[in-house]
């Protein structure tokens, strides 16, 4: 099975180039981090500079580690589905559910190595540039070095090649399985998310204006609500589209489309719920914060300018590291649907009623992704707001919230309408023909 997956990246290394790009973006995420670790265990380093250097190491090291295995999965994901022919030939040759497990596994496990390998230069210059912030922002000693050692280098390799080894198993587990068996899983994980961030919005209450703890528990809250919307994904599609009132020709195929791939638009709903959830929860979170700070006119303290510095590097990750694995989501999805788009055009479809029906969809999923998003980031920004400042909503207004549908809805329906007219310019019979 490992000569049959070395085999299978050398004839079609096209289809490995998305968890290469997954891979490669999380490893330098992880690596550029961890090696604040090793910068701060460099002897002469000052306590003050080591904490923050810890700090930013740990909480960023974390949220890189599960991007790194939420990308990773949802490519794997895709590229399962896309071989589903190839790997059912497969067992009606001969091979067992456990040597297919293997070769896939084992393809992953390749691909991640190289990305890993890739991605030691890019995150040791993004360690430094990120050394050089906190320098400049006063938190870490000028005199301190930046040190790319064995932590970074190695738990960058391992987590990667651990995240890529178990979205593998679990893509090809969830191909060969029942639904209803993989629905039961969903569904707890789902509900037991939604459980534990409600109880962790509405601890927020339990705290004082003044603690410091008091913004983690919305915004883990507000998290955990998120992912416990986007395990329900699929669920949440079907219903919005039993009640949408779309009409028309493009407007009827798209919901038909949708309802029909709900479970294999799952991943990129995903995404745009997270990406939402997150990005709203963190940056509203730390305006409050510090309009709070300013209002009461106090100097922001070091642990203060750590947090900060630290929610908005979080939502940068977030925002670049989303955004290309939704393009690269996209992309896969759009670019699979060839043969389904040379069939609507040869029944008698323009490529103008094809765009349309693909805009449609696009703009389905933007709007469910945005809004669950939206109702987990209120989920914890509001009890925050109560807590911090006795006002109910933030003042910082829609100016936030726009900026993150803008960039949702550009990589979402950019991405689906750019891939698509690309689809378009082969000749519809060349389409089918080439997709079969």
């Amino acid at each position: 099975m490992f000569m049959l997956a070395m085999r299978s990246i050398r004839q079609r290394p096209g289809r490995f180039l998305a968890t290469l790009l997954a891979a490669f973006l999380g490893a330098a995420i992880i690596m550029t981090f961890n090696s604040l670790y090793d910068t701060a265990g460099q002897s002469g380093v000052d306590s003050a500079s080591a904490d923050t250097l810890t700090t930013s190491a740990s909480v960023v090291g974390g949220y890189g580690t599960l991007l790194v295995f939420f990308a990773v999965a949802s490519t794997l994901t895709v590229n399962v589905r896309q071989r589903a022919a190839e790997l059912e030939l497969l067992r009606c040759s001969g091979a067992t559910p456990a040597q297919i497990k293997r070769m896939v596994v084992g393809e992953a496990v390749a691909v991640a190595l190289v990305g890993a390998v890739l991605a030691i230069g890019p995150a040791m210059l993004g360690g430094q540039a990120l050394l050089d912030v906190f320098q400049d922002s006063g938190q870490v000693a000028e005199s301190v070095d930046h040190s790319f050692g064995p932590v970074a280098l190695m738990s960058g390799v391992d987590i990667t090649l651990v995240a890529a080894a178990g979205a593998a198993f679990l893509a090809v587990r969830r191909a060969t399985r029942g639904h209803q068996q993989r629905g039961r899983a969903r569904k707890f994980l789902a509900y037991g998310a939604l459980v534990i961030g409600a109880v962790a919005v509405t601890s927020t209450f339990a705290f004082s204006a003044t603690d410091e703890a008091l913004m983690a528990t919305p915004a883990y809250g507000a998290i955990l609500l998120s992912v416990g919307f986007a395990l329900l994904a699929p669920r949440l599609l079907k219903g919005v589209l039993d009640r949408l009132p779309l009409t028309g020709a493009s407007g009827w195929l798209a919901v038909r489309n949708l309802r029909r791939r709900a479970d294999h638009l799952s991943g990129i709903l995903m995404s745009l719920i997270l990406f939402t959830a997150v990005s709203l929860a963190t940056l509203y979170m730390q305006g409050v914060e510090s309009d709070a700070v300013k209002a009461s006119g106090a100097v922001k303290s070091v642990d203060a300018k750590n947090l900060e510095t630290l929610n908005f590097t979080v939502v940068g990750i977030i925002v670049v590291f989303v955004c290309v694995m939704l393009v690269n989501s996209l992309y896969a999805a759009t670019t699979y649907r060839r043969r389904e788009l040379g069939q609507q055009r040869l029944a008698g479809a323009t490529p103008g009623q094809v765009l349309a029906t693909v805009g449609a969809e696009g703009l389905v999923l933007t709007v469910v992704g945005l809004f669950f998003g939206t109702v987990a980031a209120l989920a914890g920004i509001i009890p925050f707001t109560v807590v911090r400042t006795d006002s109910v909503l933030p003042h910082q207004g829609l100016g936030i919230w726009l900026a993150v549908v803008s960039i949702a809805a550009a990589a979402t329906l950019g991405t689906s309408l750019a891939t698509a007219r690309r689809v378009l310019r082969t000749p519809a019979t060349d389409a089918v023909a080439l997709a079969a």
